[in-house]
Parts: C-alpha cells; sequence; structure tokens
C-alpha cells in the first residue's frame, strides 16, 4: 500500500482499480463474441487499455483483484439487447467521478494524466468508430413509435369522448393499430427500398418499423382494457405514453449523446398537441351529434 495515501484516496483507488478489471474482462469478452472484425479490434484495443490502467493501479494499492462477473454479463446483455453504443456510452459515463479522481494525481504519479487522457478522449473516440447495427435502425423504431404515439393517443382520445364504453375504445385502437402498424412496415420497405444502403437492409428496416409501432400501441390500449372509468383509461394511457417518450429518448440520447430533455420536450409536445386537439373534436362530435355507444 503506498504511504502517501490517505484512507479516503486509498478507497478511491480500490474502486477505481475494481473498475478498471471489470472494463477489461467486459471488452475482453465482447471481442470474444464479436464477428465484425472492426469491432473485434476496437474491442480488444480498449481491453488493453483497461488493464493497463489496473495495472497502474495494482502500483499504488498493491493489491489482484477479479472482475465482477455478473456486472460483465450485465452489460455483455445490454450490448445484445440495446447495441454497442448505448451499453457501452453508460459504461464509460460511469467513470466520470473517476477522471477527476486521476487529475489530483497527476503531480503525485504522471502516469495518471495518460490514463486520464485515454478516458476522456481517446475511448469515447474508439467506441464512437463501432459498427453499431442496433443503432443503424433507429430511424425506423422512431419512425414507427412516433407514428404510433402520434396516430393513437390522438385517435383515442378522440374517440373516448364519443364512445362510453372503455372497451370498445380499447378494441377500436388496437384493430387500428394493426393496420397501420403493417401499413407503416410496407412504407418503410419502400422507403428503405427507393434510398439504399449497404449497411441497412430493407425488409430488417421495416420490421423495425412495424414492431415499434405495434408495440407502442399495445403499451397505449392495454389501459382501456384494465379500467372501465374512461378518465383512468385516458390518464393511464397519456402516463405510458410520457413512459415510452422518456424511455425511447433516454436510450437515443445515450447512444447519439443527444440532448435528452429537448428531444423529450419536442416529442411530448407533438404527441400530447395532436391528442388534446384530437379530444376536443371527439367532444364537439358527442357534444353535436350526440353519439355514444
Amino acid at each position: 500500500m503506498n504511504t502517501r495515501f490517505d484512507k479516503e484516496n486509498l478507497k478511491k483507488a480500490l474502486i477505481q482499480q475494481q473498475n478498471e478489471i471489470n472494463d477489461y474482462t467486459i471488452y475482453k469478452t465482447l471481442a470474444l463474441f464479436q464477428k465484425d472484425e472492426n469491432n473485434k479490434n476496437i474491442f480488444e484495443r480498449i481491453s488493453k487499455e483497461e488493464k493497463y490502467h489496473y495495472d497502474f493501479w495494482v502500483k499504488i494499492t498493491n493489491k489482484q483483484m477479479e472482475a465482477q462477473k455478473f456486472l460483465v454479463w450485465w452489460f455483455v446483455f445490454l450490448v445484445k439487447i440495446f447495441g454497442t453504443s448505448f451499453a457501452l456510452k453508460s459504461l464509460e459515463k460511469r467513470e466520470a467521478g473517476a477522471e477527476e479522481f486521476y487529475k489530483e494525481l497527476f503531480e503525485i504519479y504522471p502516469e495518471s494524466q495518460r490514463i486520464y487522457n485515454q478516458e476522456t478522449e481517446h475511448e469515447y473516440e474508439l467506441i464512437g468508430m463501432l459498427n453499431d447495427k442496433k443503432l443503424l435502425y433507429a430511424g425506423a423504431i422512431v419512425l414507427g413509435m412516433n407514428d404510433a404515439l402520434v396516430e393513437l393517443t390522438g385517435t383515442l382520445s378522440g374517440i373516448a369522448l364519443a364512445f362510453d364504453k372503455s372497451l370498445v375504445v380499447g378494441l377500436t385502437g388496437l384493430i387500428m393499430g394493426i393496420a397501420a402498424s403493417l401499413s407503416m412496415a410496407g412504407s418503410a420497405y419502400f422507403e428503405a427500398k427507393e434510398n439504399p444502403n449497404e449497411t441497412i437492409k430493407p425488409l430488417t428496416y421495416s420490421l423495425y418499423t412495424g414492431v415499434s409501432y405495434i408495440l407502442t400501441t399495445s403499451i397505449l390500449v392495454v389501459p382501456f382494457f384494465i379500467f372501465e372509468t374512461m378518465a383512468y383509461s385516458l390518464i393511464m394511457m397519456f402516463i405510458c405514453a410520457l413512459l415510452a417518450i422518456v424511455s425511447y429518448n433516454f436510450y437515443i440520447s445515450v447512444a447519439k449523446d443527444l440532448n435528452f430533455t429537448t428531444r423529450v420536450f419536442q416529442m411530448s409536445a407533438i404527441t400530447f398537441g395532436v391528442a388534446i386537439i384530437s379530444f376536443v373534436i371527439g367532444y364537439l362530435v358527442k357534444y353535436y351529434f350526440g353519439i355514444e355507444i
């Protein structure tokens, strides 16, 4: 143990050492599973850097550590489900506090400046060079999801006052959603065919669009099958819509380094703006035509 480290700094050092061996193991594991040669090389390169960082801390703490297997497999799972950009940028963001700790060591351990530069610049640059297939289809996901949010919240709000039964509104929304998802998937396929891209397959693009549409539809109509009271169904629908907007924009803001708040505000404004207008139209239809089912 280095005598120049007090207990508090030693604790920070051990935490950072654990993070480095975890990161080294994560990148090394990802390299083993990777078929894309570009990605494989990048993972191997970052893993070597993380091992170098770990060895730096070993010289200070005089302790050896093992990677936390659950954490390693958790990030491997995130990569498989959400793609490399989201998972690995999430992994690197948790090291924000560690970067400040490295800066504190510049005078005592000059080697720490090299590690700091790698942590703050080089690794993000390398992650940006990865081929992330899931991120390639983010446009298809937002196309299907955004259309479903705008169209279905608007439609369900509009017919909610025209129809007095939640179940009828739910069934109507579900039927319309399924039909619209098929239509959107077809349109997305022809859009991809008209704008050829070597990295994007039209069929896959259309599947992402259609599936994201139908999943969003399912989330929005569920409240109408659960609650008999229309007011409760509408409130829960809006809550579900907001959660969907927040979840998607959290993912895309991390994966693409975009502004989370701005995107949530814009998407919410469009979605709920259309819903309010449709709700007013539904009220006028009911008031002037007296439609009740």
